[in-house]
């Protein structure tokens, strides 16, 4: 019988090499289906750069294979510290995590000779499936398993301090928090990724079950994000300025009917174009999705018959 997410806390133990590898997979999994998912606005993609020059799709699946090893460590490390119930043991395990994501971003720029390609996807999906591997307080409980407790797990290790991080490390989205007076991506993991749990897995469940594609289903959530997320890599490129075009933009696609009805792919190609010209990417509802995805994975891997 195949092990789930909702095997007992003594067995994760024993199967922690199979588990976290397999965790490590759909990570990379997720990673490769939001850098293929097609058409993006302003994000590259199978078909396109976007509004990016040192970015193509084959330099993302690159960066997300190298990292494999990356998340199969940081799922290792929730393994062999759950469950989560203590202070100091949740200290420990933020400040292990902290590390393994450093040596993680090292080894991405390694492989894409200096790019960066997901410094972000490595600080929120880091997070989750150390959430995911580190288990709930009560493994008998199937609600502790849910995306909702999964993602609120990662928020409470986010708010954790690192006192092994550097306070300031000078990247562009942490330099728009300062400037804009936004919450980043790390305010979006404190408090418990709401944009994923919240907005992208709820559209994807409505598309879905509307009957939209899988790509029409993804591209929603993707835009479902970008309606409303304060998102840094387009205020850092573009100021407020753009990131209202973009999530005015998002919102017309869905109103029109998504990216499943002719109205909304038209209304999409323009917002794409309209990104391009503006030379703004929406990065961070990119992580977000990834995020959204991999979530997604493990709870109908959990859950085999579920359809959301």
């Amino acid at each position: 019988m195949r092990e789930t997410l909702a095997m007992p806390v003594a067995r994760a133990r024993r199967a922690t090499p199979d588990l976290a590898g397999r965790l490590g997979e759909h990570v990379i999994a997720a990673l490769i289906e939001e850098a293929t998912l097609a058409p993006k606005p302003g994000l590259v993609d199978i078909r396109s750069r976007g509004a990016h020059h040192d970015l193509d799709w084959e330099l993302m699946c690159v960066s997300a294979l190298a990292l494999q090893p990356t998340f199969t460590e940081l799922a290792r490390a929730g393994l062999e510290m759950q469950p989560m119930q203590s202070l100091q043991r949740m200290q420990s395990l933020r400040e292990r995590i902290g590390a393994i994501g450093r040596d993680g971003e090292a080894r991405m720029l390694d492989a894409t000779q200096g790019v960066n390609t997901h410094r972000g996807a490595i600080w929120a999906l880091g997070l989750l499936v150390t959430a995911a591997a580190a288990g709930p307080t009560d493994p008998a409980d199937p609600v502790d398993h849910t995306p909702h407790a999964i993602a609120a797990r990662a928020g409470a290790l986010a708010r954790l301090p690192d006192r092994h991080a550097p306070a300031l490390t000078g990247n562009k989205g942490e330099r728009a928090c300062l400037d804009y007076n936004v919450g980043g991506a790390r305010g979006q993991a404190q408090a418990g990724f709401p944009h994923v749990v919240d907005v992208a897995l709820p559209e994807l469940s409505r598309s879905r079950r509307r009957g939209d594609s899988e790509t029409a289903a993804r591209l929603n959530a993707l835009l479902a994000i970008m309606a409303s997320l304060d998102d840094t890599c387009v205020l850092a490129r573009g100021g407020p300025g753009a990131l209202v075009e973009l999530q005015d933009g998002a919102r017309r696609v869905l109103a029109l009917g998504g990216a499943a009805s002719l109205a909304g792919r038209r209304h999409l190609k323009l917002l794409d174009r309209r990104l391009v010209e503006l030379h703004v990417s929406p990065g961070g509802a990119a992580d977000l999705l990834a995020a959204a995805l991999f979530l997604n994975r493990l709870h109908r891997e959990a859950a085999p018959t579920t359809q959301a």
